[in-house]
């Protein structure tokens, strides 16, 4: 039996959420010990090479004029969402710190959909707000060492609104085209945070410096791809708000890793995340 467009783009969406948990947790830590301008370059130079070899393999030509205008947008979006995001894990608080971001994240297209495409269904509109108030538990419950810092809030907000403005730009992407525009984002991301890295009179950072950090390009890369796919086969919010789930694998890896404490709240706004999924996919 094949599935509906929805339950694939759900299914790709929930693929990209675990991927950029992954990527967000490696690429936080990586900016432990470096600069996140030299975690932000490193992680961008090694997505691009992946999305180019795959596009070479795959022999997607480039998308329109309009498509790459929207790329562009997106690139410079994302790279401020990932300078501010991975500074802002390497104060730690992880299991704070990327909720706060994701549940910013997702409200903006939420909110973006509903003046371009109309209000989902009233079903739809009930996982919305059970998939922001997991995130919110997972956030809220969070004990790994005290509060988070105002510093590291702000630049949660600022990633927040760098990832949101991210989901809405290549959201604006024909349809067909899935790894050229992410070369043109890429392309852009590694563009500003060559300019960070000088701007900041820093070095540029050798290959060798960071290898978690260019591990967590791969993987970012990977998220972006598997939105982008979500994206082909349902709407826009559903898309992000599903793909904002991915804080969840943020905590589990920070909690089998780094062994933070994950309490009892947070283990109810992982269930509480699991009915959100079942909603927005009736």
């Amino acid at each position: 039996m094949f599935l509906s467009p929805n339950i694939l783009g759900v299914l790709f969406a929930l693929t990209s959420a675990f991927i950029w948990g992954s990527g967000d947790f490696t690429g936080g830590y990586a900016a432990r010990s470096r600069s996140q301008f030299h975690v932000l370059v490193l992680s961008a130079l090694s997505g691009l090479l992946v999305l180019i070899v795959a596009a070479i393999l795959w022999r997607e030509a480039f998308p329109s004029m309009p498509s790459i205008f929207w790329a562009v947008l997106g690139g410079a979006a994302g790279a401020l969402g990932l300078a501010a995001f991975y500074r802002a894990l390497s104060m730690g608080h992880n299991a704070t710190i990327a909720p706060t971001t994701a549940v910013i994240s997702a409200a903006m297209p939420v909110i973006f959909g509903a003046f371009t495409q109309g209000l989902p269904s009233p079903t739809q509109l009930l996982g919305f707000g059970l998939a922001f108030a997991g995130i919110w538990l997972v956030s809220r419950t969070s004990t790994a060492g005290g509060g988070v810092s105002r510093q590291g809030l702000l630049l949660a907000c600022l990633a927040g609104v760098g990832f949101g403005g991210f989901f809405i730009f290549l959201g604006q992407v024909e349809l067909g085209k899935i790894l050229t525009p992410l070369i043109i984002t890429r392309s852009v991301t590694l563009g500003i945070g060559l300019l960070l890295v000088k701007f900041n009179h820093l070095p540029l950072p050798s290959l060798a410096s960071n290898r978690l950090a260019l591990l967590a390009g791969v993987l970012d890369a990977g998220g972006n791809l598997f939105f982008i796919l979500s994206k082909q086969f349902t709407r826009l919010d559903i898309a992000a708000v599903i793909s904002s789930l991915y804080p969840v694998s943020t905590v589990l890896l920070a909690y089998l890793i780094l062994k933070e404490k994950v309490t009892h709240g947070q283990w109810i706004g992982v269930l509480v995340c699991l009915a959100a999924i079942g909603l927005i996919t009736n």
